[in-house]
């Protein structure tokens, strides 16, 4: 069995694969001041939750934008299961070809999903990541990752919306009834929930104009279900590509 960790700025995901088959999958939150031994008390008591033998987990893979969890996790999991994982970074096969100006630039999180969009649609994708940032990421048919585009994600913005000015206040992150807010929950929720969903449609329509083919959108990270009711510009979800990305990665790499 393989075990998959994509640590982002606020949470990490897990995943335990057999073969192909995703068998279980966490999220937990991403702390920098806890300790190897509270994570790993954190991840044997997920697997034995889920009824999976931690002696049947012989492989890893790992991406990570939190440079100093890296260590971290490298420790968890030498001293858990015996095995150093595969990191994600320079020198490892991916599948696609990176066309940046400099490649070395292209977070581990948007290979891991480049790698994997290409791999199941096998087409020009345009990959819409909704975490802690807002990402477009562009893989043209042939595998090569053209770029894309980074936003504020939607907490983000919308905590500076309820931290700044004096008299708004934290409301619930769902769609209202109408793009005319009526009162100031309902204005709060239209422009974020509609305004980032205007950001997505516009952006998605400036990137296609700019790729010969049309390209599938692909939808992923933990936000972008606030948004999927509200458009039809995106044409798949797939709330584990990373952890998928992972697996692919894992796969061209030990052979």
């Amino acid at each position: 069995m393989l075990i998959a960790i994509g640590i982002g700025n606020t949470s990490i995901k897990i995943g335990i694969y057999g073969g192909e088959k995703l068998e279980a999958s966490w999220h937990i939150a991403t702390d920098l001041r806890r300790m190897p031994d509270e994570y790993s008390i954190t991840l044997l008591s997920l697997i034995q939750a889920a009824g999976i033998a931690k002696s049947d987990i012989k492989e890893a893979a790992m991406w990570c934008t939190v440079p100093p969890l890296i260590s971290t996790f490298e420790e968890v999991l030498k001293k858990n299961f015996g095995i150093s994982p595969l990191v994600v970074g320079a020198g490892i096969k991916t599948g696609i070809r990176i066309r940046m100006d400099s490649p070395k630039e292209v977070g581990a999180d948007r290979i891991v999903n480049a790698t994997a969009a290409h791999s199941l649609w096998n087409g020009p994708c345009i990959i819409l990541d909704m975490g802690t940032a807002t990402t477009f990421d562009i893989v043209s048919g042939e595998g090569d990752y053209l770029g894309g585009a980074i936003a504020p994600g939607i907490m983000m913005a919308a905590e500076a919306l309820f931290t700044r000015p004096a008299q708004l206040y934290r409301v619930q992150l769902a769609a209202p009834k109408k793009a005319i807010g009526t009162n100031t929950v309902s204005a709060m929720q239209s422009g974020i929930i509609f305004g980032y969903t205007s950001l997505v449609e516009g952006m998605v329509r400036r990137l296609q104009s700019e790729i010969p083919e049309k390209a599938t959108v692909v939808a992923t990270g933990g936000y972008a279900s606030l948004i999927l009711k509200e458009t039809n510009v995106i044409d798949a979800f797939n709330p584990d590509l990373s952890l998928t990305g992972l697996r692919i990665l894992n796969e061209l790499n030990r052979k």
